[in-house]
């Protein structure tokens, strides 16, 4: 198993990765080197169909098409955690949260909230796909925690995960309005994992500072870090910098699984050493959200998680 012929972003498949193949602990280690010097790789897997996909997107449709009145009753009491959009300067954006999304009754709560009378197919897709990126990501995080020795800490991370999906839609810019569709961010999560429709848009920002296109292989994810994850390996994962823009006459929608981690999120001590010293203090990761969400340079490229717990 090798990177699949992609010159940027390395394109991993997954269908190999099963321990029993001998190929895991190579596997391991691919998907680590990609997350350090990229801060991301696109996976391949086979959990998804033409008709599956299409599903997805056409329910993301039907949401985006409710009135705003419905939409704006999507609020969460986490920052970023519900609706967000009439935004001035990215007027191109509209997002909604759905949080638990693993769990049935997260994803319904949300349905019920957009459709009163009840939506089953909507949310019989929704979980389903919430249950697919999930595995995904667990499976992401066993590879990375075991290629760096520290498998001992991966049950409690995992008792303490919780999963957003954020759905998201890209307008076509009208006249002379801005192509961007969202500013050059990092993402504050652990782990998130992206898809998207075939309009294209996403660009990532390599560590030479270098804007490249994500170009999504058919039935492909972007796992990206985000930086808790970067916190959380004394800064050896790296969190790119990425953004949205858009060009031709088509709307870009795209759905992305996000990796929020209740309680304290704590550097293993195995990842600190002489040549690694400790950068970052034991931090919140929700209270890491709220910093971020309240801090006034939250539109410029700098390390909002040093500012916030860096040593």
């Amino acid at each position: 198993m090798g990177f699949l012929a992609q010159p940027k972003i390395p394109v991993i498949n997954m269908v190999d990765m099963k321990q029993k193949t001998g190929f895991w602990v190579s596997a391991c280690n691919e998907v680590r080197h990609a997350l350090e010097e990229y801060g991301c790789f696109l996976v391949v897997c086979d959990g998804i169909t033409e008709e599956v996909n299409k599903e997805i997107f056409d329910a993301l449709k039907t949401l985006f098409d409710l009135p705003m009145e419905t939409k704006v009753k999507n609020t969460s009491d986490k920052a970023y955690h519900g609706y967000v959009g009439k935004i001035p300067f990215l007027p191109l954006l509209e997002s909604l949260g759905i949080e638990n999304a693993t769990n049935v009754h997260g994803v319904n709560s949300f349905t019920n909230i957009m459709w009163p009378s009840g939506n089953d197919s909507f949310c019989k897709i929704i979980h389903s796909y919430a249950k697919l990126v999930s595995e995904i990501e667990e499976t992401v995080r066993k590879m990375v925690f075991e290629s760096y020795g520290v498998q001992k800490y991966l049950e409690s991370y995992n008792e303490s995960v919780t999963y957003l999906l954020r759905v998201m839609k890209y307008r076509t810019p009208i006249a002379k309005e801005t192509k961007m569709g969202s500013i050059s961010h990092t993402d504050k999560s652990f782990i998130s994992i992206l898809s998207q429709n075939q309009v294209k848009g996403l660009e990532v920002k390599t560590k030479d500072n270098n804007w490249i296109p994500v170009e999504y292989p058919p039935f492909s994810f972007l796992v990206m870090a985000g930086d808790a994850f970067k916190a959380w390996s004394n800064d050896r994962v790296h969190s790119p910098y990425h953004r949205v823009v858009m060009e031709g006459q088509e709307n870009r929608y795209s759905i992305g699984l996000f990796t929020y981690h209740k309680g304290i999120i704590t550097v293993p001590e195995e990842l600190v050493d002489d040549e690694h010293l400790r950068k970052f203090k034991s931090f919140d990761h929700f209270g890491y959200l709220d910093f971020y969400d309240k801090d006034s340079l939250f539109e410029k490229e700098y390390c909002h998680i040093k500012s916030f717990c860096g040593v």
